[in-house]
């Protein structure tokens, strides 16, 4: 009995993040997107002998991420949209109400123009008869929302088409001995978050070398304050610590980026991990990871271990109007008072 792992590519970058009837158009990855693919790598990565994909750049960089070896299969290509191909569903709506309104009720209704749902599923089965034919042992096959649900229908007719639906960086498991078997259905990859996975994310998310650095030094210094609370009595928890302050400037890129960073740990499935990078910039009392992850970012320019009070007049000169000055206040108050508290209960300076 042969597995294939039957996988959505991860998010691709939307214009203007705006959802969009996505068929055979091309888009590359978000960096969300690479994120889920990083996550797909290291979950199922060893476990197939081959990987196959469709030609789209979103499936295939996915595709990548579990194998530096993959076959493109036009076959595994998505269904093409017709003249719903790249528009926004707002738009759909106003222009096709109707039907708009019943393909949210009955998804196998045509879209004017598509491709045709049976001629999609046949040149589908072809590609996957053929990436069975060429391989031996388990497999992963990366392809899209739309043929993915057609081919699981086939063979789950009993289910209605709405279960069917899978995630960006989800798949689901078939098994092959002559007749294809549905196994478990949208399953995301959640490996733990520990150091190699974490650096593994880093990576995939771009992030230039002194930002990664910096990561690094925030979850040594993380460390090290908990070990010294825990020989002081108070209990943390580990492994939580390093995840989120190695990730807690993984969204470091973009505007807003402790928001944007936990967003994208919560689409991961890592909500605790998610809640201390939200915190991060603001240095909460509670819970003790939260701080103690706040506390060591705000312990470094860079990579450099530096005093609270020389971190706080290096940020100053960022603060452009009253608010940034107010908000910059505030946080050094709590900062240095954070500070006073762990050094009291470790009696000796472990904060500088």
């Amino acid at each position: 009995m042969r597995k294939i792992y039957l996988i959505r590519h991860g998010q691709p970058e939307l214009p203007g993040g705006e959802r969009i009837c996505l068929g055979s158009s091309e888009l590359p990855l978000s960096t969300l997107g690479r994120l889920q693919a990083c996550l797909l790598g290291l979950e199922l990565g060893g476990r197939v002998s081959a990987v196959f994909s469709s030609p789209l750049s979103r499936a295939r960089d996915t595709a990548l991420a579990l194998a530096p070896r993959v076959r493109v299969l036009p076959g595994l290509m998505e269904q093409y949209a017709g003249d719903w191909e790249g528009l926004s569903f707002e738009l759909i709506r106003r222009r096709w109400p109707e039907l708009y309104r019943a393909r949210g009720e009955n998804m196998d209704l045509p879209m004017p123009g598509a491709e045709e749902a049976g001629a999609a599923l046949e040149r589908f089965r072809a590609a996957l008869d053929t990436a069975l034919g060429s391989s031996t042992g388990d497999i992963a096959v990366v392809a899209h929302r739309s043929v993915n649900r057609l081919f699981l229908g086939s063979i789950a007719p009993e289910i209605p088409a709405a279960s069917l639906y899978q995630s960006y960086g989800a798949w689901s498991e078939l098994y092959y001995d002559g007749t294809f078997r549905l196994g478990r259905l949208n399953i995301l990859p959640r490996p733990l978050l520990d150091r190699v996975t974490c650096l593994a994310l880093l990576e995939a998310a771009g992030l230039p070398a002194e930002v990664k650095e910096h990561c690094k030094a925030a979850a040594q210094l993380a460390l090290e304050i908990a070990a010294e609370l825990e020989s002081a009595g108070v209990e943390t928890r580990r492994q939580l610590i390093e995840s989120a302050a190695l990730l807690h400037d993984i969204a470091r890129l973009s505007p807003d980026h402790a928001a944007l960073g936990a967003r994208w740990l919560e689409v991961l499935g890592y909500g605790a991990q998610a809640e201390i990078i939200r915190q991060h910039h603001e240095c909460p009392a509670q819970p003790p990871e939260a701080a103690l992850v706040s506390l060591a970012d705000k312990c470094l320019s860079g990579a450099r271990r530096v005093g609270l009070e020389e971190r706080f007049r290096l940020s100053f000169s960022k603060c452009i109007d009253e608010q940034a000055r107010q908000a910059h206040a505030r946080r050094k108050a709590a900062a240095l008072a954070l500070r006073e508290k762990i050094n009291s209960i470790c009696g000796k300076e472990v904060v500088p």
